[in-house]
């Protein structure tokens, strides 16, 4: 999107000017998140898959925006984000 904006083709004595517009494209998920069950003190895992590599990612556990800890780890490898909480409570569902 930052490449959107006027070209111009300079050849001294004349100009060539043509307007570009990049678009973006909408982030959609590939693969949603699956219910999961685990036991107690066990560790589980999220994972969904985005259509376009590398988009921020924002972990939540109902209205709460989760924090890497030693309870949550994240990762993001291109189009795949993980949630992994450890030390799973019944609180956690």
């Amino acid at each position: 999107k930052s490449d959107s904006d006027t070209y111009t083709c300079d050849i001294g004595d004349a100009q060539s000017r043509a307007k570009l517009v990049v678009q973006e494209i909408p982030v959609l998920f590939k693969q949603e998140l699956q219910n999961e069950e685990a036991k107690e003190g066990k560790q589980v895992k999220l994972t969904c898959e985005l259509s376009k590599p590398d988009t921020p990612v924002k972990w939540m556990k109902g209205d709460t925006v989760l924090y890497a800890s030693e309870k949550y780890e994240f990762k993001q490898r291109g189009t795949v984000a993980e949630l992994i909480i450890r030390d799973v409570k019944s609180i956690d569902s």
